[in-house]
């Protein structure tokens, strides 16, 4: 399973991208209003960070207005992927860009019929979002374990990515059902990698080591 970190912030995507993990980027408004200075200079920097995907998402709402923010969007660099919203218009927009040969990542999926429509429109990638779907009292990862059965039926290659990542368990749910991508904020990425019994055990070959006569 592909990681891509959900953040629009450089120092978190330059730290992560160290550590050799990282294939990929996602951003949206949100996360980019967080973050200071101007937006194209932010989106230019992280393309040079990252040799992966990067979504980028459109704000327009209305088809033609999507397409055009998709064309500005891709000129900034060859792994662009545009981020659609799952409309009716966010549709139709999939499916010009894909004749213009831009990726899309379909976003604000909350279940397996909006996935299949996505895919079927052209979509890249289809994003599932978990975490907010356990938020209001349903089980995210039922939404993928769908998704994914419905894609092997019919051998569509449109890319399965969890989103709305909240702790490690949707992690490995997600690396166990088949996504093909998790994409997650730094804080989580962080948590994957600590367990106490690691820690403990470093420090206690570290405490040994001390008694080696070198």
């Amino acid at each position: 399973m592909k990681i891509f970190l959900d953040t629009a912030n450089l120092k978190e995507i330059e730290e992560a991208v160290s550590w050799g993990v990282i294939d990929g980027i996602t951003t949206n408004p949100t996360l980019a209003s967080k973050e200071t200075g101007n937006f194209w200079e932010i989106a230019n920097k992280i393309l040079k960070l990252v040799n992966g995907p990067v979504s980028l998402e459109v704000t327009a709402l209305d088809v033609n207005g999507m397409v055009e923010e998709g064309k500005k969007l891709a000129a900034l660099g060859d792994n662009v992927v545009v981020k659609i919203p799952m409309t009716i218009e966010g549709l139709k927009a999939v499916r010009r860009l894909k004749e213009m040969g831009i990726r899309t990542n379909v976003t604000l999926v909350f279940n397996s019929n909006q996935a299949l429509l996505a895919a079927k429109a052209g979509a890249d990638y289809v994003s599932p979002f978990i975490g907010r779907l356990d938020d209001v009292g349903e089980h995210g990862m039922d939404v993928i374990r769908d998704i994914k059965r419905i894609f092997q039926n019919y051998s569509i290659k449109t890319e399965i990515l969890a989103a709305s990542i909240r702790h490690p368990i949707h992690v490995k749910e997600a690396a166990t059902i088949g996504a093909d991508v998790a994409t997650m904020p730094f804080s989580v990425l962080k948590m994957l990698v600590h367990h106490p019994k690691t820690e403990e055990g470093l420090a206690k070959f570290l405490e040994d080591w001390k008694k080696v006569k070198i």
